[in-house]
């Protein structure tokens, strides 16, 4: 299975949380989704096959990658949305740290700490655990059959879907730094679900 974050984007770059925000790849994330799709054809090429199954988010920055990428056919699940991270949707992690008078991180504190004018909540990590699982329970059955799956979505949702796969406490997607249009494999090995590459940059 391979993993394919979107493209770099203005709040990528600037460190803003971006989850639902829909907004559109920069030239250099358009670039990187063009390497990544080159990586990915040479890769199925080696295996001598193209994936069975491509799913992506449907917010638009992952949408044009997986388009850059190869997949511009690719059907779209919602349960590939980044995390709805709510009152800290657009913020940077030292703005919040600043406000909340210590450090604070998302993947150990949540969103729903931060300060919110309008009382807006977004997604606890469980629940975003809830649709990374879903998502996983619908392609490995492709996976199983010897078939190839990709995955086009967002840097905290991914990294939250590889604890997922591998049975792990959603908050250890901390461990799991991943770059804009970075690829990982998934996949098996000795009966176990396993990661056969993580963080790998397109242009490699």
């Amino acid at each position: 299975m391979v993993l394919l974050r979107h493209g770099e984007t203005e709040w990528s770059a600037s460190g803003q949380h971006t989850g639902t925000t829909d907004i559109d790849l920069t030239a250099a994330g358009e670039q990187q989704a063009v390497a990544a799709g080159v990586w990915i054809q040479r890769w199925a090429d080696e295996r001598g096959r193209g994936p069975a199954t491509v799913l992506s988010s449907p917010l638009r920055r992952a949408r044009r990658t997986a388009a850059l990428a190869g997949f511009a056919d690719a059907p779209t699940d919602a349960d590939l949305v980044e995390w709805d991270y709510g009152p800290a949707e657009g913020r940077t992690t030292a703005e919040i740290s600043a406000e909340l008078g210590r450090e604070w991180l998302v993947f150990r504190d949540g969103v729903n700490v931060v300060p919110s004018a309008d009382e807006r909540r977004g997604e606890e990590v469980e629940e975003v655990a809830a649709r990374a699982a879903r998502v996983l329970a619908r392609v490995e059955p492709t996976l199983q059959e010897g078939e190839d799956v990709v995955l086009v979505a967002h840097g905290h949702l991914l990294r939250v879907l590889v604890t997922q796969w591998l049975g792990l406490d959603p908050h250890l997607g901390a461990r799991f730094e991943l770059g804009t249009a970075a690829i990982s494999l998934l996949g098996y090995g000795h009966g176990l679900r396993t990661v056969e590459g993580w963080n790998l940059p397109p242009g490699r």
